[in-house]
């Protein structure tokens, strides 16, 4: 079974601030702009729905006003995804071609590869391990992670110090490809001061 990962460029301290802020007005654009991926969701995870999990609006409401979740760990998955459907409206997707599909540890192998050009002030494995912002309750896929402004300054800095040194080590074509493109996540990131980094594996 393969994986995906979403990344998405945007201000990651304001998009964490959706979460409980009780906008009624994104809620509302949300349900008149995108109503149609909004069905397309609840038609996907019709069985889950047909089982008592939200539907995709009702998980997006309980994210914007920090509750009521329901407390059944297999319906967790919807909120975490309404997490996603946040960063994907306020953020910029970025490239995700060396990340979509993969299989196995691949998110491990890559980081390994940034470590080699002594890079570790951010890892592409705490999209998949982390989770979405408190109340939201745990949830393992989607995972989700956070890469912040000032990881991503340090992350820059590690590589520019491995260039002045000259210790860059080779890499395999492909993991040398997926950590360019990282480097790429950043370096957008570092051209709109004050955005950060937040992915998503599903």
């Amino acid at each position: 079974m393969s994986s995906s990962l979403s990344v998405y460029l945007l201000d990651t301290a304001a998009t964490r601030a959706l979460v409980g802020s009780g906008d009624e007005q994104l809620l509302e654009a949300v349900r008149t702009g995108f109503g149609r991926d909004l069905a397309r969701d609840d038609s996907y995870f019709g069985h889950e729905i047909g089982e008592g999990a939200p539907t995709a609006y009702e998980a997006l409401r309980a994210v914007v006003h920090g509750g009521p979740f329901s407390d059944r760990e297999d319906h967790a998955f919807q909120y975490g995804y309404a997490y996603k459907r946040l960063c994907a409206l306020t953020g910029a997707f970025l490239d995700n071609s060396s990340f979509t599909p993969h299989r196995g540890d691949w998110l491990s192998v890559v980081d390994q590869g940034l470590k080699a050009l002594h890079i570790t002030a951010v890892s592409v494995e705490d999209f998949s391990l982390g989770c979405a912002p408190s109340p939201l309750p745990y949830t393992f896929t989607p995972g989700c992670g956070e890469w912040t402004p000032t990881m991503i300054e340090k992350a820059l800095e590690q590589f520019e110090a491995t260039k002045r040194a000259d210790h860059a080590p080779p890499l395999e074509p492909a993991v040398a490809d997926a950590v360019m493109q990282c480097l790429d996540w950043m370096r957008a990131a570092q051209e709109h001061p004050g955005l950060g980094i937040i992915g998503f594996r599903s």
